[in-house]
C-alpha cells in the first residue's frame, strides 16, 4: 500500500515509510565495509591506511550533495504541503542541474591537485602513491557521488523510498561483485577496489536522474526552469546542516588520523578506519530514519498540521531511544569479531581495534537523538537551529575532545572523544527542542 506524506502516521505506518531509507543506509554502509575488507585483506595494511586517509577528503566533497539533497527536500516537501506541485518540480530541476555542474568543477580541480591534497592530509612516503591512485579514480565520478547523496532524500520526498532502496541495493551489489572480481579474481589491487566503488557511484546517481527525467508515478519530475538564486540560497540554507555534518565529519576524521599517527602510528589509523566503516552500520537506523522522517516534518509543517507534527516528534524520540540501546549492546558484543574480520592477520592491531570499538560504541546510546533533531529542524525549514546542533556535534566539540582528552587518557581519549561530544551536544539539543516548541507548536 502506497504511503503518502499527507497520511496520519501511526508507529507502524511511520516505520514502514522510513524502513526503505534505513535499509538503504544499511546497504550503502555494508558495501563500504566490504570494500574495506577486500582492501585490508587482499591489498595490505598500508593500502588500507592510505584509503582511510584520503576518503575523508572525498566525503567532504560528497557532502555538498547531502546539502542540496536535504535542503532541497525540505523546501520541496514544504511546497508540496502548500499545494504547489509545479513549483516543487522547478525547485527539483534547479537543484539537480546546479549540483551536477558543481560536481564537474570539483572533479576537475580534485584530480589536478590530488597529490597535494594527500600530502596535506599527512600521507607518508609509503602511502602517498596509493592515496593519489585511489583518490583520482574516485574523483572522476564525483558528480554522480553528489547526485547519489542528493537523491537519497529527494526520492523520499517524491514518495518513492522503495526506489531509493532498490537503487542502493543494486549499486551495493555491483560494488561487492566488482570488488570480488577486480581485487580477488583479477588482482588489480587498489585500483580495482576504487574502480568498483566508482562504478557503483555512477549507478547510484544516474538511475534516479533518468527516473525523474521521464513521466513517472511519483509526485516529482524534471521540468524546464531557469536558475533562481533565491531558491538555491534557501536550499543551501536549509541544507547547510547536512553539509556541516558531512564536511565536519571529514575534517574531524582528518584530525583523528593526525592524532593517531602521532600517538599510535599506522596501526592507529587502520583501527580508526575499521571504526569508520562499521560505525555507520550501527548508525544506519538513526541516519536512515532521519532521512525518511524529515520530509514528513516538512509536509506537516507546510500543511499546518500541528497534531501530526507533535506525534512525529514523540514517536521519533521513543524509537531512537530503543534502537540506540540495541545498537550499543550489539556493537559491544561484536567488537572482537569485527576486529578479526578486518585485521585478524595482525594480533596487535586486532586487540587495539576491538578495544577502540568498545569505547567508541558508547556514542550510539546518544547520537540518534542528535541526528534526528538535525533532520527535524531541517524539515521545519529552520536551517539555523539544525546547523547549530550539527556544527556542535560534528565539529566544535569533537575537535576540542580530540586534543584535550588524550592529554589525560592518551589514545583512549581519542576513542571516547565522540562519546563526550555527543553527550554535550544532547544537552544543547534538548534545550533547543524545548525552547522552540511554541514557535513550531510541536
Amino acid at each position: 500500500m502506497q504511503i503518502h506524506l499527507s497520511d496520519h502516521f501511526t508507529y507502524k505506518r511511520l516505520l514502514r515509510f522510513v524502513l526503505p531509507c534505513v535499509v538503504m543506509m544499511l546497504v550503502s554502509t555494508t558495501y563500504s565495509v566490504v570494500d574495506g575488507f577486500f582492501v585490508s585483506n587482499f591489498v595490505g595494511k598500508n593500502a588500507f591506511a592510505a584509503v582511510n586517509l584520503i576518503v575523508p577528503a572525498l566525503m567532504a566533497l560528497g557532502a555538498f550533495g547531502q546539502m542540496f539533497g536535504t535542503g532541497g527536500s525540505a523546501l520541496i516537501s514544504f511546497t508540496l504541503g502548500a499545494g504547489n506541485t509545479e513549483r516543487a518540480n522547478r525547485i527539483l530541476s534547479q537543484v539537480i542541474r546546479f549540483l551536477f555542474l558543481f560536481g564537474v568543477v570539483a572533479a576537475i580541480l580534485g584530480f589536478l591537485f590530488m597529490r597535494q591534497i594527500a600530502a596535506a592530509l599527512g600521507a607518508s612516503e609509503s602511502m602517498i602513491e596509493a592515496c593519489v591512485l585511489y583518490g583520482r579514480t574516485l574523483i572522476c565520478v564525483m558528480p554522480f557521488y553528489m547526485l547519489q547523496h542528493a537523491f537519497q532524500s529527494l526520492l523520499v520526498t517524491a514518495e518513492k523510498p522503495k526506489m531509493g532502496l532498490a537503487v542502493s541495493v543494486v549499486a551495493g551489489l555491483t560494488n561487492i561483485l566488482l570488488d570480488f572480481a577486480l581485487v580477488y579474481v583479477f588482482p588489480l589491487g587498489l585500483f580495482g577496489a576504487a574502480l568498483a566503488t566508482a562504478l557503483s557511484w555512477v549507478m547510484g546517481g544516474a538511475v534516479p536522474a533518468v527516473f525523474f527525467s521521464k513521466e513517472n508515478t511519483s509526485l516529482l519530475r524534471f521540468t524546464k526552469t531557469r536558475i533562481e538564486w533565491e531558491v538555491l540560497t534557501k536550499v543551501s540554507t536549509n541544507g547547510v546542516a547536512g553539509l556541516l555534518t558531512n564536511l565536519s565529519t571529514s575534517i574531524v576524521a582528518i584530525l583523528y588520523n593526525y592524532q593517531l599517527m602521532r600517538l599510535a602510528g599506522e596501526n592507529g589509523v587502520a583501527a580508526y578506519g575499521v571504526i569508520m566503516y562499521v560505525s555507520y552500520v550501527f548508525m544506519a537506523f538513526s541516519m536512515g530514519y532521519s532521512t525518511g522522517s524529515s520530509p514528513i516534518a516538512g509536509y506537516k509543517f507546510g500543511a499546518g498540521d500541528v497534531l501530526e507534527l507533535k506525534s512525529l516528534l514523540r514517536k521519533s524520540l521513543m524509537l531512537n531511544a530503543i534502537f540506540g540501546i540495541m545498537m550499543t549492546i550489539l556493537a559491544e558484543g561484536l567488537s572482537w569479531p569485527i576486529a578479526q574480520i578486518f585485521v585478524g592477520y595482525d594480533s596487535e592491531l586486532s586487540a587495539l581495534t576491538a578495544h577502540a570499538i568498545r569505547l567508541y560504541s558508547l556514542a550510539f546510546l546518544i547520537n540518534g537523538f542528535n541526528i534526528f533533531s538535525v533532520s527535524f529542524f531541517t524539515g521545519l525549514n529552520d536551517g539555523k537551529i539544525a546547523s547549530i546542533i550539527s556544527f556542535l556535534r560534528t565539529f566544535i566539540l569533537p575537535i576540542i575532545a580530540i586534543f584535550v582528552l588524550p592529554i589525560m587518557l592518551d589514545v583512549d581519549g581519542i576513542w571516547i572523544a565522540v562519546v563526550a561530544a555527543e553527550g554535550l551536544t544532547l544537552f544543547v539539543t534538548i534545550g533547543l527542542l524545548i525552547g522552540n516548541r511554541k514557535k513550531y507548536h510541536y
